[in-house]
């Protein structure tokens, strides 16, 4: 009798359909934790926001709150000045983080007494399932269809 080397069709078939079974389990659960990742990554963003537009109002109370995100951020911090605060690192200042969109709003005022960020996913139901914002008290709001104004009638996050 011949003696046989190597795997039959059979036992090939069978481990590949337990690899497919084992990855129908995982990969649901990995996007699910991606997800939560890029929304408590939204979260402390704008925790980040906050903190650097009082920094901003404190430094400048001449100009008030920031009015935009790069106004925040900068390049050259050799000093630091009204229009580039070196607060915050130029990837968040560009807009988009970890599938989230972020977008500085509601500016007004001389010196600028208002603001509102808001974090907004990318893809929704795949990089980020709800919408987030604050204002002046740095309460971080959210709500699971977009946010057009940010004040006290949208949730606090719990």
């Amino acid at each position: 009798m011949r003696r046989q080397k190597g795997f039959s069709l059979i036992e090939l078939l069978i481990v590949v359909a337990i690899i497919l079974i084992i990855a129908a389990i995982a990969i649901p659960s990995y996007l699910r934790a991606r997800l939560a990742a890029n929304e408590s990554s939204a979260v402390a963003s704008l925790r980040t926001l906050n903190t650097a537009q009082i920094s901003y109002n404190s430094a400048y109370p001449t100009v008030g709150y920031a009015s935009t995100l790069l106004a925040l951020a900068g390049t050259s911090c050799a000093p630091p000045s009204s229009a580039g605060a070196c607060l915050i690192d130029t990837g968040l200042a560009a807009g988009v983080k970890n599938g989230y969109t972020f977008t500085l709003g509601n500016t007004t005022g001389t010196p600028t007494s208002t603001y509102s960020v808001f974090a907004a996913p990318v893809l929704q139901n795949y990089s980020g399932m709800n919408y987030f914002c604050s204002f002046e008290d740095a309460v971080v709001r959210t709500k699971s269809s977009s946010i057009g104004t940010c004040n006290t009638s949208v949730a606090p996050q719990q």
